[in-house]
């Protein structure tokens, strides 16, 4: 099945792009070293994908009907799209390349499911503004347990580094569950994979991305946008995180980036607008605006040059 291989480059491409940020604040904030943050990171992706990665599988299914050919495009289109806005270190949805190419397959062949897609859509909406209001209340009730603890400076600083760990744990597992659809859910089908291979094998191809080329875009969410000490961090991967496993739960692949994004953003209007770097934020707007377009637009190319 040679088609699979553009599946595992958007699950590389993926774990590159998106992986990496549940871990990036932490890592950003000094809290965690790189290497530890990609070695757990990698771990909890591929359980994620295998113990929560159906129902994901299983929403693409309902947006449009593909077969082998239509998935291979899709896959190569979305993860050249992905990997072209890592190069350029921005967090980007993923989820929202796999749609972008999916839609623009579905509307050639007059079978776009609108309900489906307006659930997808209303979702994407809703994860940023979920992790900013997630953050909004996890803030002064973490701060009010941590005060309460009365913790010397060591004691903190170890605690800190504990929780971002664990934390981080939850968030990539949080990932894998969401997002293992977005690079084999186009394989699920009639004699293509089944749910349990395309959980192993995109939970897989989105852990060589994590180990291979994270680091970039961990940066610009967790240094870029908004500057984090300790406490901050461990709030936004917590708020990112519990955004993504709500919406693994229903079955609908949001983006970890845009959730950390939100997260960051809460984080922002806590200590202060004049704290947000406004460059950063409209450079990470315009890239979420084209990645559909884009990937669209490839997948269309794609299927007319080869059909």
């Amino acid at each position: 099945m040679w088609q699979l291989s553009s599946g595992v480059f958007l699950g590389w491409a993926l774990g590159a792009n998106d992986a990496s940020n549940v871990f990036g604040t932490a890592v950003a904030s000094r809290m965690v070293r790189h290497r530890t943050a990609l070695l757990v990171c990698a771990f909890c992706v591929v359980v994620g994908a295998w113990w929560g990665g159906a129902e994901g599988m299983l929403t693409y299914q309902a947006l449009g009907k593909t077969d082998l050919l239509t998935a291979f495009e899709v896959g190569l289109a979305s993860g050249l799209t992905v990997a072209a806005m890592t190069y350029l270190a921005l967090p980007v949805s993923t989820s929202q390349a796999v749609v972008g190419g999916l839609v623009a397959i579905a509307v050639t062949q007059g079978e776009v499911d609108w309900a489906v897609l307006g659930k997808v859509v209303v979702c994407w909406v809703g994860t940023p503004i979920g992790a900013a209001l997630a953050v909004l209340a996890l803030y002064p009730a973490l701060g009010a347990v941590v005060n309460r603890l009365s913790l010397n400076l060591f004691d903190y600083d170890l605690t800190m580094r504990a929780a971002l760990v664990a934390a981080g744990a939850y968030g990539a597992f949080a990932l894998g569950a969401n997002n293992v659809a977005n690079v084999t859910g186009p394989f699920v089908g009639e004699d293509m994979l089944s749910v349990s291979s395309a959980c192993w094998i995109g939970g897989l191809s989105i852990a060589l991305g994590v180990l291979t080329f994270g680091r970039r875009v961990m940066m610009t969410v967790g240094r870029g946008l908004v500057r984090l000490d300790a406490f901050g961090a461990l709030v936004v991967v917590l708020a990112e995180s519990i955004t993504v496993h709500a919406y693994a739960v229903i079955g609908v692949p949001v983006s970890t980036s845009q959730a950390v994004v939100g997260a960051v953003l809460g984080i922002g209007i806590i200590k202060g607008h004049r704290s947000v770097d406004r460059g950063v934020l409209a450079r990470i707007g315009a890239g979420w605006l084209a990645t559909p377009l884009v990937s669209g637009g490839v997948t269309w190319l794609l299927a007319s040059a080869w059909r």
